[in-house]
């Protein structure tokens, strides 16, 4: 089914209209399911009631998260509303209400536990998450030219909502940055002399033939391996998979003996956000470091720290 005219159109659309490969590759596989569901019926020959019925399923028979039936949805949806112009209109369909959850958030010295059963590759990219409050992605999809040690500034780009923004970098990562960076500048100029370089975005590589030759557009953690790019097919050398430091981050937590917490990669991010408030920064910095649209969101932290507003003490303090 993933070469069948109408799925490489859907594809085509999602790349036309700059969705990122990321939400094509989930559009596309809630887009399958959905067919496989109602026996391989063409979609143009279905409709709400269809779609009302799938998302039925993935509630009361699957049991998805709610999130789960969201991003179902947003995949049906741009493919009634967008690509067939068969609009869905009201399904009556309501997502169960899901409750507020307080995010895991680890000490310092929990942090530093972890970090020290790391080698020095890991332990910048996890540095990375915590000291600047990145997401897994962002972190890995760094590039050298991103990287601003005199400023202590880092631009992370394409980020969730496709956004860019600027975010804090300490200067004492400049030491395992540029060690980093000698390593990366080594398998660029070997992958170089082989006739590649690091994936580029969109359609930079034929604008610029020669880019991949520049130290700026590697990535800060290149994957070991080379392989096709999804889109050109050229052979080209992308950033470290995900699963990576999420592998290296079992052992170590396991390691640091952090039983009774569940710890990911984005507890580091929650734990920066956390920290930065409980040290009295204010709300809006933290909330534009972190790239939220809404101050809403950033507040779930304050609730963590039992303070309803970051930095707010009870008037006692100042009498005992």
């Amino acid at each position: 089914m993933s070469s069948s005219p109408f799925l490489n159109f859907i594809r085509s659309e999602l790349r036309l209209r700059g969705y990122s490969l990321k939400t094509e590759k989930s559009y596309l596989y809630w887009i399958k399911y959905f067919i496989r569901y109602h026996q391989l019926k063409h979609p143009t020959n279905m409709g709400s009631e269809e779609v009302r019925d799938f998302l039925s399923f993935l509630a009361v028979e699957r049991n998805v998260a709610i999130n789960t039936q969201k991003v179902a949805l947003n995949a049906l949806a741009f493919l009634y509303n967008k690509l067939l112009d068969q609009p869905l209109g009201d399904l009556s369909f309501q997502h169960a209400k899901q409750g507020r959850r307080l995010p895991i958030v680890l000490s310092p010295s929990e942090i530093q536990k972890i970090l020290t059963n790391l080698n020095e590759r890991d332990h910048l990219i996890f540095s990375l998450l915590y000291g600047s409050g990145l997401r897994i992605s962002e972190c890995l999809r760094i590039r050298i030219q991103d990287i601003n040690l005199e400023q202590g500034s880092l631009a992370v780009r394409c980020s969730k909502g496709n956004k860019d923004r600027t975010t804090i970098l300490s200067r004492k990562l400049t030491e395992s940055i540029n060690k980093q960076k000698i390593n990366v500048h080594k398998i660029q100029q070997e992958d170089n002399s082989k006739g590649y370089g690091p994936s580029l975005p969109f359609a930079l590589g034929r604008k610029y033939p020669n880019a991949f030759r520049q130290f700026s557009w590697m990535f800060l953690f290149p994957s070991t391996s080379i392989c096709p790019h999804p889109i050109t097919g050229e052979l080209c050398r992308h950033h470290l998979h995900d699963s990576v430091p999420r592998k290296v981050l079992k052992k170590s937590v396991h390691a640091a003996h952090i039983l009774d917490k569940r710890v990911n990669c984005h507890t580091f991010r929650h734990s920066f956000a956390t920290h930065l408030l409980m040290a009295g920064r204010d709300i809006r910095t933290v909330q534009e470091l972190l790239g939220h649209n809404d101050v809403s969101t950033t507040q779930i932290y304050t609730h963590v720290i039992g303070e309803h507003f970051a930095g707010t003490s009870s008037p006692i303090d100042q009498l005992l």
